[in-house]
């Protein structure tokens, strides 16, 4: 019998590397930043076409290759950044594992110019698929400009897994954000078909947050600092009404490198104990300087997961050090431990005012047990009783789960609308009391109209004076991307400098509601990998326009209101699948009433 066992060729091997290197192209684009870092550049310039799929091209003024590194640079585990098994844990690098640059060329066409400063002339180096195509001399910048070509062209079924070009430059975007963050010493320029999309200049931490995220963070966060023994930390938290539903701006660092950690996620969370609402995540960048012999990060090829010596302790660290920040800034209620507590409550008076002592008055005639006519109810009484009510009827519409009322071609056109408390519509349909929700049921109508006249044909009304909305280079990203979208639903913006100028809207949607909408579609576009956009939409629309709960409507909004849900095939649930109104019918009433 023949032996089967084999020894595969370098470049099927190379192949099967970069499954876990080379994911999509955001990891090319990270592992090459982090290789221009490792070179000491001070200037790194990022353009990629088409998301990545056409070019992904990375240029710096570092140290440059010579024509024998660069060769060996593209070789399996070829680095220069360890010699032995203990250089691994005294790691102070962003690679070291010497796998990317094989991976990468192993499902890509690319081309590598570099030049050391001490060379008169550079090398240009061509490999396809893992094969080297040619190696000449060539005329170059000081420093490295690495060029990857129709990534996965020779895996089609790599190439195909890719998700919209929407979401493939949102991950470029993160990976470029996570390097950028982390060496605000340096320069970062990052284009994408020809459009300039961040121009980072060098600074301070601060600085690089607010070019990233929008100068309005620079109002919302506050520094910490805190030095021990084990572990350094610095950086800064968000204010906790800065605080928001979806997660993006939380950022951990150790020694300059990101990683992901739910376990200091939570010791930052505990740290907001009792100063968010529940479902918010408070933003932070923190950075922690730690001994590299206490920490273990060949733990995976992307290098962003990390294992502590001692974690417990790293948690406790730096649980304290966010809380210390926070009081430090009044943000948390505080004792004032130098006030003298014997004189902390004494009241003063004015000087001229005569003390008198107290007099206690006592009716000799009272008799507690002698009947007393009913006393009447003040109207603090009435109000609480109300409120009490009132929180009751909100509980019952909460939890009720209202049923199909009738069928479509079943109306009465004929009814009597009443407005409760400025929020409920009390409506007798057909021998049954129903309680509707006007925000609700408002919201439900919109949310159809919407949906129905996104084709381009919206109502739409021009700003007389624009709405300008002052985002995040990121942001700012999100909402050109879905511009068409926009645009179907009737809203008209276009980008002036460094914000979105608002020209139209829906006739729809009040004026003073336009940026809550805004915000709520960029939360939505936060970390979804595909989106129902017109449902999405419509349903962040419906929202925000619909009338609010506390505001009083005519008989007229009333009656229109409630014909035009009663008329929807299906008027039960919200888009966001809660009950728009309760129903009644005279065997419920008499069994509350029992």
């Amino acid at each position: 019998m023949s032996d089967i066992i084999q020894l595969l060729p370098d470049h099927v091997a190379n192949q099967i590397a970069a499954g876990e290197v080379v994911q999509r192209p955001a990891s090319v684009i990270k592992e090459l930043i982090e290789n221009a870092v490792d070179s000491g550049a001070t200037s790194i310039q990022i353009i990629v076409k088409d998301a990545g799929r056409s070019l992904i091209q990375v240029i710096d003024n570092g140290s440059g290759m010579s024509v024998t590194d660069v060769r060996m640079a593209f070789e399996r585990h070829a680095t220069s950044k360890i010699r032995t098994t203990e250089d691994i844990y005294n790691i102070h690098t962003k690679g070291f594992r010497g796998e990317a640059l094989a991976s990468i060329a192993a499902v890509a066409q690319v081309e590598t110019k570099t030049k050391k400063d001490e060379d008169e002339i550079g090398t240009q180096l061509v490999i396809e698929g893992g094969e080297v195509r040619n190696q000449d001399p060539i005329v170059c910048a000081v420093g490295t400009s690495i060029s990857v070509k129709n990534l996965f062209y020779n895996v089609p079924a790599r190439r195909n897994f890719l998700k919209s070009n929407q979401v493939e430059f949102r991950h470029i975007q993160d990976e470029f954000q996570r390097v950028a963050m982390a060496h605000e010493n340096i320069s970062f320029f990052l284009h994408h078909n020809d459009a300039e999309i961040y121009h980072l200049k060098a600074g301070n931490l601060k600085q690089r947050i607010a070019q990233i995220f929008g100068k309005k963070l620079n109002t919302q966060i506050i520094s910490v600092e805190e030095d021990t023994e084990i572990v350094k930390v610095k950086g800064f938290v968000g204010k906790p009404d800065a605080a928001k539903k979806s997660r993006g701006e939380q950022f951990f660092f150790v020694n300059d490198r990101y990683i992901r950690s739910g376990y200091l996620h939570n010791a930052i969370v505990d740290a907001f104990e009792s100063l968010l609402p529940t479902g918010y995540t408070p933003s932070y960048f923190l950075y922690l300087e730690i001994d590299p012999s206490k920490i273990d990060i060949n733990i995976h090829p992307t290098k962003t997961e990390i294992k502590f010596e001692d974690e417990a302790l790293i948690f406790t660290i730096l649980r304290a050090a966010v809380k210390h920040a926070l009081g430090q800034f009044n943000i948390t209620p505080s004792l004032d431990f130098e006030q003298d507590p014997n004189w902390a409550f004494i009241p003063s008076a004015k000087e001229d005012t005569e003390i008198k002592m107290p007099e206690i008055t006592v009716d000799s005639s009272f008799n507690p047990f002698e009947h007393q006519q009913a006393r009447a109810p003040k109207p603090s009484d009435i109000k609480a009783n109300l409120d009490f009510y009132n929180d009751a009827v909100e509980l019952e519409i909460e939890n009720n789960h209202a049923h199909q009322l009738f069928e479509s071609d079943d109306f009465q056109d004929t009814f009597e609308v009443i407005q409760w408390m400025n929020q409920y519509l009390v409506v007798e349909y057909r021998g049954e009391l129903l309680i509707i929700d006007q925000h609700r049921a408002h919201q439900k109508i919109l949310f159809e109209k919407f949906i129905h006249s996104n084709n381009g044909n919206a109502l739409v009304q021009q700003m007389l004076f624009p709405i300008e909305l002052e985002l995040s280079p990121n942001d700012r990203q999100k909402l050109i991307n879905v511009e068409q979208q926009l645009m179907s639903f009737g809203f008209d913006i276009s980008l002036e400098e460094e914000v979105i100028q608002i020209n139209a809207i829906p006739v729809d949607v009040q004026q003073e509601d336009v940026v809550a909408v805004f915000m709520d579609f960029i939360e939505e576009l936060e970390y979804q990998e595909e989106l129902e956009l017109d449902n999405t939409f419509a349903k962040i629309l419906a929202k925000n326009a619909a009338v609010k709960k506390g505001m009083a409507l005519k008989a007229e909004q009333m009656q229109t209101l409630v014909e035009e849900l009663l008329k929807l095939p299906n008027p039960n649930y919200t888009p966001y699948g809660r009950p728009v109104f309760v129903q009644m019918n005279t065997s419920d009433i008499k069994k509350t009433l029992q």
